[in-house]
């Protein structure tokens, strides 16, 4: 066992470079992505759509993304983490720049479109980069930290929005926000310059593309298990022994992930949408005031499944938070009081979000290093395709019910997430 601490690990310039980069990656993801939910009630009033119209721009932009993942899960794998990383990062800045010049939901549903192959790509570049750097007794936290970036980018986004719309409201509007999500690409520029490929990747044999065993550098790092033949066909996926972790992971991340994009897609919406359609009336500084606040939850149960993870079996702390999830939302959606809902939001954050800190370790753990990229961009993002109808289905559901008891559906989503995941094979 490593008697090396977590932060003694953090001072190699590789796997610090390596968690950095793949922090900013998901913030920015993150914040470019939810831009849209935050703007969704100015857009629909400028742009004339409904709400069944805007969750179907988003749902789209999830079908997107599982492409984009899949497609860049191969990159990833054959030219690099790093270059998968810049690449998709630019995608998603330059397509939510794009944003600002639409004037239909056409145009607008165009730009989402390429901005979710960004998006997509972003996940399983980084969590593979991050996985094959960390050893095994502080990869669920190095995971954890990265996933705890979202909670960032989603409070950033929040907090351009309170800042940039009430100054441009007369003028440009949501589209000086959407302007704003083109900054970001310059750190693609830092990601060329001070990210290397993994060790564990540069070493790969051409004849087996497997970590030599036999290498004491690399003790800790990823190898391929020895049952596995000495190939990286794609349809190994689908073969035992992976065939059972790739059905149980892809299914159980589609159920968390309905959950997850039907509730935080609208959650914005929730909270500014008028009383008489199930929402809370706030204002947009509000608005953004009280997401910033649950994203601090958000952080902290990233942030804590991390600890937690490397400390208790992984597949019972993952099953904790979706099933204390399930039980919050109706909770919190149900609510008629503003004060109910600010001090139960950073709840919903923590459990309803930090999760997905499970979600990458166990999917990076379940899959040899040859096929990680390619695997892992496969489960979250089949799952994302399956999960695309959750932000329409939710919107189209709130025109007839109310946003708040529409948003109580996603409750089943996180339930039957928690039941999926009891079939994995691992501690």
């Amino acid at each position: 066992m490593p008697t090396e601490t977590f932060l003694e690990l953090a001072k190699n310039p590789t796997r610090r470079n390596t968690l950095i980069a793949a922090s900013l990656g998901w913030m920015l993801d993150s914040m470019d992505v939810m831009l849209f939910s935050l703007l969704i009630p100015a857009i629909e009033k400028d742009l004339k759509i409904s709400a069944a119209t805007a969750g179907g721009i988003m749902s789209l932009t999830l079908i997107s993304a599982a492409v984009g993942g899949i497609f860049f899960g191969f990159v990833a794998d054959r030219f690099g983490r790093t270059r998968a990383l810049s690449a998709s990062i630019l995608v998603y800045c330059l397509a939510t720049g794009l944003c600002a010049f639409t004037h239909s939901a056409l145009e607008l549903a165009a730009c989402r479109v390429l901005l979710g192959l960004g998006m997509g790509g972003e996940w399983a570049a980084g969590a593979a980069l991050v996985a094959e750097t960390w050893p095994t007794s502080h990869r669920a936290r190095a995971l954890g930290l990265v996933q705890s970036a979202w909670a960032i980018g989603y409070a950033l986004a929040a907090a351009i929005t309170a800042l940039i719309m009430p100054r441009f409201d007369s003028h440009l509007g949501w589209r000086a926000v959407f302007l704003i999500g083109m900054a970001p690409a310059l750190v693609t520029l830092w990601i060329r310059r001070k990210v290397h490929e993994p060790t564990a990747l540069k070493d790969l044999s051409p004849a087996t593309n497997c970590v030599p065993h036999s290498s004491q550098h690399h003790r800790d790092e990823w190898v391929s298990p020895p049952h596995l033949a000495p190939t990286t066909s794609f349809k190994q996926l689908f073969q035992k022994p992976l065939l059972r972790p790739t059905l149980i992971i892809t299914s159980m991340n589609a159920a968390s992930l309905f959950a997850w994009w039907g509730l935080f897609s609208w959650v914005p919406a929730f909270l500014s949408l008028p009383v008489a359609q199930g929402g809370h009336g706030l204002n947009i500084v509000r608005t953004s005031t009280f997401t910033i606040l649950m994203q601090a939850g958000t952080f902290l149960g990233y942030t804590l499944f991390g600890v937690l993870a490397d400390r208790f079996p992984r597949k019972r702390v993952y099953i904790a938070y979706l099933l204390i999830a399930a039980a919050l939302v109706p909770l919190y959606t149900l609510t008629g009081s503003a004060i109910t809902v600010l001090l139960l939001g950073p709840l919903v954050g923590f459990f309803g979000t930090g999760f997905f800190s499970g979600f990458s370790v166990i999917a990076a753990e379940a899959f040899p290093t040859a096929l990680r990229g390619r695997a892992m961009g496969m489960a979250y993002n089949l799952g994302r395709i399956a999960s695309a109808a959750a932000p329409f289905t939710i919107g189209r559901l709130s025109q007839t019910h109310g946003i708040g008891p529409a948003l109580v559906l996603t409750s089943a989503g996180f339930l039957l997430a928690a039941v999926i995941a009891s079939g994995l094979r691992t501690n």
